[in-house]
């Protein structure tokens, strides 16, 4: 294929205006942050309030997860259809109404319908802001740009946390009433219609993706998007060359993703285990249940508060750095890093928790072991936050042929959220019966499993265009080799 679209001289201003649109679409990621951690601090008060056993407060909390998997195995079918900025808009109208709906539920089942709501919208956000970036961004920039959307969901569980924090801590605990008569766990679900709002005004105002507009004939709208946007000095040539690459398509469907291994095509594969690997080192382990895991361990409420802001904190820090050096070094190196990084780290707190004294909702950590799995969990975040969190997004956006894109995006982001899901409800029944040094000891292994994978299949797809990317990531395993 001949690249005949030349980068705009003025790559400044084209640049600013590009971290500006995908910073609009990024936010959508943010919903993804807040709704994956607003339950951290409400999740004690919900089963006291609503009288939970363990199976129930589990299922409340992850329910929204398997409704994130549907949502996201449909958004970009009607991304496709719609456009990008009407699904993003219709994602923040469901989170919208899932955080008003949650904050006034009456009984379980009323709740659960909320979060399922809450999910199909969070899910829908899922892909399109990544896909959404990946269109607009031009190559140099798109591995920064597209760990946007991983800042995003770290900010947002940031903001949650000092906000349920902060909102505890004005009314005594989680479970007492704050303003109007209503518990703060009421308010924490309340504050996430503002977030809903923005992200649905800012998709209204952010231009649509040149892909979508060429796949719509709209060529001279198309070419204005790419020249003002993604500095593309010739916008016509540019939208000649993805005219060839969309005539070369039909709509995507099942088959575009038959293979001879296990009906799925390698490539599929990859992006599938690549999700699922994302989920099983435990990550959302820690961000949905961390408040709770360091009460039990002997931190008060308001110092469990304070633990996992902190432990945010770190995350939004460590996906920055990754952000600066994910189009330096390259997505593979910083992979590789992160599963060494993680397995070392989830091992140590695995050592720790084996040392436990106690059972159940009571039990804590003696001597030296106590600040070993502080130290450990952190540091898992830390390597999470500097690999796999940002570059899971980047890579399923960029690695898949444009014949199975559509497809294989949806299928990986709903593998994605089910094993968020395994995770997330497991993660409560599994403490109480094989414990939390066997728990974490099990995380430790798919890091490690994690290791190997990135070595042997994953692509590299640093700093190419998105047609030549697509062109030639049919063998991952020959691509990996080759370098």
């Amino acid at each position: 294929m001949t690249a005949t679209a030349t980068v705009s001289p003025s790559t400044g201003s084209h640049h600013g205006k590009a971290v500006g649109v995908s910073i609009a679409a990024a936010v959508g990621g943010f919903l993804f942050g807040f709704d994956s951690s607003v339950i951290n601090g409400a999740v004690d008060a919900l089963g006291s309030h609503f009288h939970l056993g363990s199976f129930l407060s589990g299922f409340v909390v992850s329910i929204a997860l398997l409704a994130c998997a549907v949502g996201a195995w449909y958004a970009g079918r009607l991304a496709d259809s719609w456009g990008r900025r009407r699904v993003m808009v219709l994602g923040a109208a469901m989170f919208a109404v899932s955080s008003a709906g949650s904050a006034f539920a009456f009984s379980v089942p009323d709740l659960l319908v909320w979060r399922v709501i809450g999910g199909l919208g969070i899910g829908i956000a899922s892909v399109i802001a990544p896909a959404y970036i990946s269109e607009i961004a031009p190559a140099k920039g798109r591995g920064a740009l597209g760990s946007l959307q991983q800042l995003a969901i770290t900010i947002g569980q940031l903001v949650v946390l000092s906000s349920n924090k902060g909102l505890a801590g004005a009314a005594g605990g989680a479970s007492q009433n704050l303003w109007l008569g209503m518990p703060a766990w009421r308010w924490m679900f309340l504050v996430g219609v503002i977030p809903a709002v923005v992200y649905g005004v800012l998709a209204v105002l952010i231009p649509e993706s040149p892909r979508y507009l060429v796949r719509q004939g709209r060529f001279d709208e198309a070419g204005s998007v790419l020249e003002r946007i993604s500095g593309v000095a010739d916008g016509r040539a540019k939208v000649q060359e993805i005219r060839k690459t969309l005539d070369k398509e039909h709509r995507s469907s099942f088959r575009d993703l038959r293979g001879r291994r296990f009906g799925l095509h390698p490539l599929v594969w990859v992006g599938i285990i690549m999700a699922a690997l994302q989920q099983l080192v435990g990550i959302n382990a820690i961000f949905y249940y961390s408040t709770t895991l360091w009460k039990s361990v002997g931190f008060s409420e308001s110092s469990s508060f304070t633990t996992s802001v902190i432990t945010a904190g770190v995350n939004v820090v460590m996906t920055v750095v990754a952000m600066l050096f994910v189009d330096r070094i390259g997505r593979r190196p910083l992979l590789t890093i992160g599963s060494a990084g993680m397995f070392v780290s989830l091992l140590l707190t695995a050592i720790a928790f084996s040392q436990q004294q106690g059972s159940g909702d009571d039990i804590s950590l003696p001597g030296a072991f106590g600040p070993l799995a502080l130290i450990g969990a952190n540091a898992f975040v830390v390597f999470f936050a500097l690999s796999w969190g940002p570059i899971l997004w980047i890579m399923l956006a960029e690695m898949f042929p444009n014949r199975m894109r559509a497809m294989a995006l949806a299928i990986s982001t709903a593998a994605n959220w089910v094993f968020n899901f395994v995770v997330t409800f497991s993660f409560e029944p599994m403490t109480r019966h094989i414990g939390l040094s066997w728990l974490y000891g099990g995380f430790a292994f798919f890091a490690f499993a994690s290791f190997f994978f990135v070595r042997s299949k994953i692509p590299e797809t640093k700093q190419q265009e998105l047609e030549s990317v697509t062109a030639d990531t049919d063998r991952p395993a020959e691509r990996a080799d080759a370098r």
